[in-house]
């Protein structure tokens, strides 16, 4: 018999209202989802919930998003508190406790994938990343990346961030190398996602070189983000079905949310500029799909974006 997609609704959409997991994952269930990825905004106080749900079956838990549960003294999303691209080896110290801590949780509610960010490259002054995205966020829906200004902007933004990167990526493939077989351990995949600015890490055309060059092959793998990749190719720092084509043969799983004309993303499948039928063809069985929205999506709009992309999942 043919293997049933995994698809999955992220708690990002409705985490910060609810002060019960068992609540949270029922609303979740009643919408129809069988499955559901744990999020970066999961308090630990919602914990005992969750898994009084999953333990009378509610729902399944198709993926967790690092950090979950949130470290002590967080009480709302926090993905990027700790970073292991981070010059300072307690940071990058605290990051890997953390994610062996969400991996020990993914195994504990049955996960199979962990997502994760890689951390970012910093400039102590003068960071012309600051210039970039205020240029961005200025020009609103009138934006256009063949502008002249825009087009040296750029450029002049890119040479500088690959001239600083060098430690800092050599840091985020130590750190990854650290946690793979931790990860191996516990049977649980790494998603390492695309970002969406520009000054995170890995860059755009990054992916092949890190997943390739590691170690321990198979254990992490690409986590494509469709909003994340959109508002690039918004910007012109990628091209949105090019990077689905670069990293195809290491795809784990979708974060699905769409964007708007003014480049905001977490919106409602259909509502945006996201061409999903060109990103349903690198879709596979084996995949987990995780619809993944703001709070600020109506629960209508959440039904709309799952009958809408249920046509697309592969059969």
């Amino acid at each position: 018999m043919p293997v049933k997609p995994v698809f999955s609704l992220s708690t990002s959409w409705l985490s910060q209202r609810h002060t019960d997991g068992y609540a949270m994952l029922r609303e979740v269930a009643e919408l129809g989802f069988e499955w559901v990825e744990l999020s970066h905004g999961i308090r630990i106080s919602l914990v005992p919930g969750i898994l009084k749900a999953l333990g009378e079956g509610v729902v399944r838990v198709s993926s967790v998003h690092n950090f979950c549960p949130l470290p002590a003294g967080f009480s709302s999303p926090a993905p990027n508190i700790y970073m292991p691209s981070a010059s300072d080896h307690r940071e990058r110290a605290q990051w890997l406790r953390y994610t062996k801590r969400t991996l020990d949780f993914a195994k504990q509610v049955g996960a199979r994938v962990v997502v994760v960010h890689l951390g970012r490259v910093d400039f102590f002054w003068l960071n012309p990343t600051k210039k970039f995205h205020r240029y961005i966020q200025e020009k609103g829906t009138e934006f256009s990346p063949e502008a002249p200004e825009y087009k040296e902007l750029l450029a002049t933004t890119l040479v500088r961030l690959r001239r600083r990167m060098g430690p800092y990526w050599a840091r985020v493939k130590a750190s990854l190398e650290e946690i793979l077989p931790y990860a191996e351990e516990r049977g649980i995949r790494l998603g390492v996602e695309n970002r969406e600015r520009i000054e995170e890490l890995p860059l755009d055309d990054g992916f092949p070189e890190l997943l390739g060059g590691l170690s321990r092959q198979g254990i992490a793998g690409y986590w494509h983000d469709s909003g994340h990749a959109q508002i690039k190719q918004r910007a012109g720092l990628a091209i949105h079905e090019r990077q689905l084509e670069q990293n195809a043969a290491n795809l784990v799983g979708f974060h699905l949310h769409d964007i708007d004309t003014a480049g905001k993303d977490h919106q409602a499948i259909g509502s945006g500029t996201v061409d999903f039928a060109m990103v349903s063809r690198f879709f596979r069985p084996d995949h987990v799909f995780v619809m993944e929205y703001g709070p600020r999506v109506t629960p209508e709009d959440v039904r709309k974006s799952r009958a809408r992309l249920e046509l697309l999942l592969p059969a």
